[in-house]
């Protein structure tokens, strides 16, 4: 269909999972795809690869999303060699999960740090580009966790929390500059890390799910799809539930 055709998309975190998936979605649709990972591997080049084959301009960028000015430089990088940025994804993320009686003070900053951190990092240096471009889209990938909190995981629930307050903030702020920003919150999404779990564990997870069954990378893609493209021009401050039904 093209909905993003000449479109430049950000994605952080794109080497594989559900940042890879949104990226493939969106150079599917015609955009051009900067995305950045710790370090470009095999995974990057892959991906990297397989956008190629769809036609488009595509460069994978080693960063570090938590660090300020490392962030900053790459932003400015990919700028002077696509010209233009139109739409963030803040995806980059990890976990260390324990419960808060034993979770270390490193478990905590790491996680914020890369979750929460790099999406202001990231959203920091587009807001500037995007109002001189008098439009944008901004997508921060929360998690139900964020909304509803989850025991062992205190960690992770506050900085995907985080990412809903700073969307609905930009949001706010930015709205008469055009630029909009909304929040996905996935639920139980089957990804190789979660398809490593054992059977008990992840029928328990889908148990727990109305639909039951975990939710595909690439039907994420197509919600962030929607929010990056004209299909939603007066959607933003917004947090859509991707759960099955788990959280609503």
């Amino acid at each position: 269909m093209g909905l993003l055709n000449g479109k430049v998309a950000l994605v952080t975190g794109a080497a594989r999972g559900i940042g890879k998936a949104i990226a493939m979605r969106f150079a599917s649709e015609g955009a051009d795809i900067a995305f950045t990972d710790l370090v470009i591997d095999e995974n990057g080049q892959q991906t990297i690869d397989e956008i190629a084959a769809f036609g488009h301009k595509v460069k994978g960028y080693a960063s570090n999303a938590a660090d300020f000015e490392q962030t900053h430089e790459v932003v400015n990088q990919i700028l002077a060699e696509f010209g233009h940025i139109d739409i963030l994804v803040n995806n980059a993320g990890i976990t260390k999960d324990g419960l808060m009686l034993r979770m270390t003070e490193a478990q905590w900053d790491a996680v914020l740090n890369v979750n929460l951190k790099s999406a202001f990092n990231f959203t920091h240096a587009l807001c500037p580009i995007m109002m001189r471009q008098r439009g944008g889209s901004i997508i921060n990938m929360s998690s139900v966790v964020g909304v509803s909190g989850n025991a062992g995981q205190s960690n992770y629930s506050a900085s995907k929390a985080g990412m809903i307050g700073l969307a609905k903030s930009v949001a706010k702020e930015m709205g008469p500059k055009g630029i909009r920003a909304n929040c996905i919150a996935p639920g139980f999404v089957i990804t190789e890390m979660t398809n490593k779990l054992p059977e008990d564990v992840r029928k328990a997870w889908e148990a727990q799910i109305p639909m039951r069954r975990g939710c595909k990378p690439e039907e994420i893609a197509g919600v962030a799809l929607f929010l990056a493209s004209d299909l939603s021009s007066y959607v933003s401050g917004q947090v859509i539930n991707v759960c099955g039904a788990m959280n609503c």
